[in-house]
């Protein structure tokens, strides 16, 4: 098999909760190995899951041996690969997009392969990597549409301070960032005076991760509490506000890390520009609104227990918990939708005319 070795048989994800202060590697040797660490969110964020999951089973492809089948029984034994792999984490759309279309390369494959499986085999590892770099070249175009459509709704573009919540950045994509993405582009431009993240309970994904990032990247950067937001929205010092997204409806409506929906409204009462910024895998056009979102609930341990769940016991034994991983954020409350083909806003209401903008964007593409 022709395969970029570097990227796919030694595959390894970080171990994300781990850091800030210790920085270690798994070993990701098959799909039961990408969708163990998918689950325990030893990989997170939406396209980072779609890509982790894409890879591992490529890396066990890669180092299949003895297969005897036919290209139609190797293209039904990775479909059924990708089930399991889907089944990891629900909620982000990026996961069963990839799958889908990955089922479809290699049914495509297996229709024109006459006797070899292996050309199924690698249709797949070929199309998993292409799927790693379209991601990290959809991110740095979503980072300079965000950059270049907040600057230009500024009164003051060479001074801007955003807020970002949960994890958006290179650890939860193939590289580069979403919404944080979006805050790299504005410091690269120099117009950035400080990013602030949340801490982003019960996980931490902020204060873990995030900080770890904009500490890397050496952004000017502040953490604060979930809960000190509203103070720091109403004593004028956030331009904008920029999150993720694990699904988002046909009509705007937007599943992203709890605590979402509770900055946007704040956002809205302070009149300051709440952006979600995603590439448009995370557009789930079949879900008419975000009523139709399935919230994947977490272990109430991540509650209880000190670090996310990871350390001692902190609140009282026998105390029920109700512990959701996401909220959906009303299309209403969303200034705009920044994604890789540009930033879809509204209609002159409280519509986003998503489907309209895909179609174009599409239509763009072929031409």
């Amino acid at each position: 098999m022709d395969l970029n070795v570097t990227t796919l048989s030694s595959l390894s994800a970080t171990i994300v909760r781990k850091l800030p202060l210790e920085t270690t590697y798994l070993d990701i040797k098959d799909a039961s190995d990408g969708w163990l660490a998918i689950r325990e969110m030893v990989v997170r964020g939406a396209p980072a899951i779609a890509i982790a999951a894409a890879l591992s089973l490529a890396v066990e492809v890669y180092n299949l041996e003895n297969y005897n089948g036919t290209p139609v029984e190797a293209a039904s034994f990775l479909a059924g690969k990708l089930d399991y792999l889907v089944s990891s984490r629900p909620t982000a759309v990026n996961l069963s997009d990839a799958a889908t279309k990955l089922k479809e390369v290699v049914s495509k494959a297996a229709a024109a392969a006459a006797s070899n499986c292996q050309d199924v085999f690698q249709a797949y590892i070929e199309a998993a990597e292409n799927m790693l770099a379209d991601d990290v070249a959809s991110n740095k175009a979503i980072g300079s549409y965000g950059a270049r459509f907040i600057q230009n709704q500024q009164e003051d573009r060479t001074k801007l301070s955003v807020m970002t919540h949960c994890n958006t950045g290179s650890l939860a994509t193939a590289g580069y960032g979403t919404a944080l993405g979006v805050i790299r582009a504005l410091h690269s431009e120099g117009v950035l005076e400080r990013a602030y993240c949340t801490e982003t309970r019960p996980f931490n994904q902020g204060s873990r991760l995030t900080a770890f990032e904009l500490v890397h990247e050496k952004i000017p950067a502040t953490l604060i509490a979930d809960s000190a937001a509203a103070a720091l929205m109403k004593d004028s010092k956030v331009s904008a506000l920029i999150v993720g997204a694990d699904r988002v409806a046909a009509n705007g409506d937007t599943a992203n890390k709890i605590g979402t929906y509770s900055l946007a409204l704040c956002a809205m009462h302070h009149n300051i520009p709440f952006f979600v910024a995603a590439p448009l895998t995370s557009i789930d056009s079949s879900l008419s609104s975000g009523k139709e979102i399935i919230i994947e609930e977490r272990s109430p341990k991540e509650l209880l227990n000190a670090r996310g769940g990871l350390g001692e016991q902190v609140a009282a034994s026998g105390i029920s918990v109700w512990n959701p991983a996401f909220d959906v954020t009303p299309a209403s409350l969303i200034s705009g939708i920044i994604t890789e083909k540009g930033v879809i806003t509204k209609t002159g209401t409280d519509d986003f005319d998503i489907k309209g903008f895909i179609k174009r964007a599409v239509g763009q593409c072929i031409a």
